[in-house]
Protein backbone atom coordinates (compact mmCIF):
# COMPACT_ATOMS: atom_id res chain seq x y z
CA UNK A 1 0.00 0.00 0.00
CA UNK A 2 1.37 3.41 -1.13
CA UNK A 3 2.31 6.20 1.70
CA UNK A 4 -0.66 8.50 1.43
CA UNK A 5 0.38 12.28 0.14
CA UNK A 6 -0.56 15.59 -0.36
CA UNK A 7 -1.83 16.68 -3.70
CA UNK A 8 -4.06 19.11 -4.72
CA UNK A 9 -6.28 17.62 -6.08
CA UNK A 10 -7.41 15.44 -3.20
CA UNK A 11 -6.31 17.79 -0.17
CA UNK A 12 -9.04 20.06 1.82
CA UNK A 13 -8.05 21.92 5.17
CA UNK A 14 -9.64 21.88 8.48
CA UNK A 15 -9.04 24.49 11.11
CA UNK A 16 -10.28 23.74 14.75
CA UNK A 17 -11.86 26.02 16.98
CA UNK A 18 -9.58 29.11 17.19
CA UNK A 19 -11.80 30.99 18.86
CA UNK A 20 -11.93 34.01 20.73
CA UNK A 21 -12.71 32.81 24.72
CA UNK A 22 -10.62 29.40 23.89
CA UNK A 23 -7.16 30.92 22.80
CA UNK A 24 -6.18 33.13 25.18
CA UNK A 25 -5.46 29.94 27.61
CA UNK A 26 -3.53 28.22 24.50
CA UNK A 27 0.14 27.18 24.89
CA UNK A 28 2.28 28.67 22.14
CA UNK A 29 -1.03 30.79 20.96
CA UNK A 30 1.38 33.41 19.10
CA UNK A 31 2.89 30.30 17.10
CA UNK A 32 -0.31 28.93 16.68
CA UNK A 33 -2.30 32.11 15.07
CA UNK A 34 0.27 32.48 12.94
CA UNK A 35 0.70 29.19 11.49
CA UNK A 36 -3.04 28.55 10.93
CA UNK A 37 -3.69 31.80 9.65
CA UNK A 38 -0.56 30.82 6.90
CA UNK A 39 -1.92 27.83 6.27
CA UNK A 40 -5.77 29.44 5.15
CA UNK A 41 -3.47 31.81 2.99
CA UNK A 42 -1.43 28.76 1.49
CA UNK A 43 -5.06 27.24 0.91
CA UNK A 44 -6.41 30.22 -0.63
CA UNK A 45 -3.13 30.63 -2.90
CA UNK A 46 -3.23 27.31 -4.39
CA UNK A 47 -6.96 26.92 -4.53
CA UNK A 48 -7.06 24.26 -1.94
CA UNK A 49 -10.99 23.93 -0.21
CA UNK A 50 -10.89 24.75 3.93
CA UNK A 51 -12.90 24.62 6.18
CA UNK A 52 -12.89 26.68 9.90
CA UNK A 53 -14.94 26.07 12.69
CA UNK A 54 -16.05 26.94 15.82
CA UNK A 55 -17.47 25.06 18.94
CA UNK A 56 -20.18 26.62 20.12
CA UNK A 57 -19.60 30.41 19.28
CA UNK A 58 -22.60 31.37 21.51
CA UNK A 59 -20.47 30.81 24.53
CA UNK A 60 -16.92 30.37 23.15
CA UNK A 61 -16.83 33.44 20.98
CA UNK A 62 -16.28 34.04 16.87
CA UNK A 63 -12.65 32.95 15.07
CA UNK A 64 -9.86 35.11 16.48
CA UNK A 65 -9.17 38.28 13.90
CA UNK A 66 -5.85 36.98 12.48
CA UNK A 67 -7.29 33.40 11.04
CA UNK A 68 -10.95 35.35 10.07
CA UNK A 69 -9.04 37.68 8.03
CA UNK A 70 -7.38 35.14 6.27
CA UNK A 71 -10.18 33.81 4.97
CA UNK A 72 -11.00 34.14 2.29
CA UNK A 73 -14.71 32.60 1.84
CA UNK A 74 -16.59 33.23 5.35
CA UNK A 75 -18.94 30.93 4.12
CA UNK A 76 -16.60 27.85 4.79
CA UNK A 77 -17.43 28.80 8.65
CA UNK A 78 -18.91 26.00 10.59
CA UNK A 79 -20.56 26.34 13.81
CA UNK A 80 -20.49 22.95 15.47
CA UNK A 81 -21.76 21.84 19.15
CA UNK A 82 -20.03 18.23 18.61
CA UNK A 83 -16.60 18.15 20.01
CA UNK A 84 -15.91 16.10 16.58
CA UNK A 85 -15.27 19.02 13.76
CA UNK A 86 -16.58 15.97 11.23
CA UNK A 87 -19.91 17.15 11.14
CA UNK A 88 -22.60 15.90 8.79
CA UNK A 89 -21.44 19.15 6.53
CA UNK A 90 -17.99 18.73 6.17
CA UNK A 91 -18.11 14.96 5.80
CA UNK A 92 -20.64 15.47 3.00
CA UNK A 93 -18.85 17.95 1.07
CA UNK A 94 -15.42 16.24 1.58
CA UNK A 95 -16.98 13.28 -0.30
CA UNK A 96 -18.86 15.44 -2.89
CA UNK A 97 -15.22 16.92 -3.17
CA UNK A 98 -14.10 13.66 -3.81
CA UNK A 99 -11.14 14.65 -1.19
CA UNK A 100 -9.08 11.96 0.83
CA UNK A 101 -6.73 13.98 2.45
CA UNK A 102 -7.35 16.40 5.24
CA UNK A 103 -4.93 18.67 6.78
CA UNK A 104 -5.73 19.60 10.04
CA UNK A 105 -5.31 22.41 12.80
CA UNK A 106 -6.33 24.45 15.63
CA UNK A 107 -7.41 23.33 19.06
CA UNK A 108 -7.54 21.44 21.75
CA UNK A 109 -5.37 18.68 20.30
CA UNK A 110 -6.54 16.49 23.30
CA UNK A 111 -10.46 17.50 22.89
CA UNK A 112 -11.79 18.19 19.52
CA UNK A 113 -8.46 17.75 17.13
CA UNK A 114 -8.36 14.11 18.64
CA UNK A 115 -11.91 13.71 18.18
CA UNK A 116 -11.71 14.32 14.65
CA UNK A 117 -8.99 12.74 13.56
CA UNK A 118 -10.36 9.91 15.15
CA UNK A 119 -13.68 10.05 13.39
CA UNK A 120 -11.92 10.91 10.01
CA UNK A 121 -9.46 7.99 9.75
CA UNK A 122 -12.01 5.58 10.77
CA UNK A 123 -13.90 6.75 7.93
CA UNK A 124 -11.36 6.47 5.27
CA UNK A 125 -9.75 9.80 5.39
CA UNK A 126 -6.12 10.59 5.83
CA UNK A 127 -5.43 13.03 7.91
CA UNK A 128 -2.26 14.95 8.12
CA UNK A 129 -1.65 17.06 11.74
CA UNK A 130 0.68 20.44 11.17
CA UNK A 131 1.56 19.89 15.10
CA UNK A 132 3.37 23.06 14.52
CA UNK A 133 -0.23 24.77 14.25
CA UNK A 134 -2.10 22.20 16.39
CA UNK A 135 -1.93 23.13 20.51
CA UNK A 136 -3.72 22.87 23.85
CA UNK A 137 -4.03 25.19 26.81
CA UNK A 138 -2.73 21.96 29.13
CA UNK A 139 0.87 21.54 28.03
CA UNK A 140 0.54 17.58 29.27
CA UNK A 141 -2.11 16.98 26.84
CA UNK A 142 -0.44 18.09 24.02
CA UNK A 143 2.11 15.40 23.30
CA UNK A 144 -0.39 12.15 24.28
CA UNK A 145 -2.98 13.39 22.18
CA UNK A 146 -0.44 13.80 19.04
CA UNK A 147 0.49 10.14 19.91
CA UNK A 148 -3.14 8.81 20.06
CA UNK A 149 -3.79 10.23 16.83
CA UNK A 150 -0.34 8.91 15.14
CA UNK A 151 -0.98 5.62 16.29
CA UNK A 152 -4.33 5.69 15.15
CA UNK A 153 -3.06 6.35 11.61
CA UNK A 154 -2.72 10.30 11.12
CA UNK A 155 0.23 11.55 9.71
CA UNK A 156 2.22 14.23 11.34
CA UNK A 157 3.99 16.65 9.33
CA UNK A 158 4.70 20.91 9.56
CA UNK A 159 3.13 23.37 8.14
CA UNK A 160 6.47 24.02 6.53
CA UNK A 161 6.50 20.47 4.95
CA UNK A 162 2.82 20.98 3.78
CA UNK A 163 3.82 23.52 1.66
CA UNK A 164 6.49 22.11 -0.09
CA UNK A 165 4.53 18.65 -0.62
CA UNK A 166 1.55 20.58 -2.28
CA UNK A 167 3.90 22.74 -4.62
CA UNK A 168 5.75 19.30 -5.71
CA UNK A 169 8.30 21.64 -7.82
CA UNK A 170 10.12 25.20 -7.27
CA UNK A 171 8.34 25.39 -11.17
CA UNK A 172 5.10 25.88 -9.68
CA UNK A 173 3.95 29.25 -9.88
CA UNK A 174 2.76 29.80 -6.71
CA UNK A 175 6.16 28.80 -5.28
CA UNK A 176 7.35 32.67 -4.71
CA UNK A 177 3.93 33.53 -3.03
CA UNK A 178 4.53 30.41 -0.97
CA UNK A 179 8.20 31.06 -0.39
CA UNK A 180 7.09 34.57 0.92
CA UNK A 181 4.90 32.47 3.64
CA UNK A 182 7.13 30.22 4.58
CA UNK A 183 9.62 33.46 5.99
CA UNK A 184 6.60 33.99 8.05
CA UNK A 185 6.14 30.23 10.03
CA UNK A 186 6.93 30.02 13.65
CA UNK A 187 8.56 27.60 15.06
Amino acid sequence: MPNPRLNLDTTVLLVIDLQEKLVPTIIDRDRLETNCAILLKMAAELGIPYFVTEQYPQGLGRTIEDVAQAMTDPSRRVEKTSFSAAVDLITDQLSAWRRCSVIICGIEAHVCVLQTVLDLVDSGYHCFLCTDAISASQHGQIAPALRRMERAGAIPTGVLSVMYELLKDAKHPSFRPLLELAKQIKQ
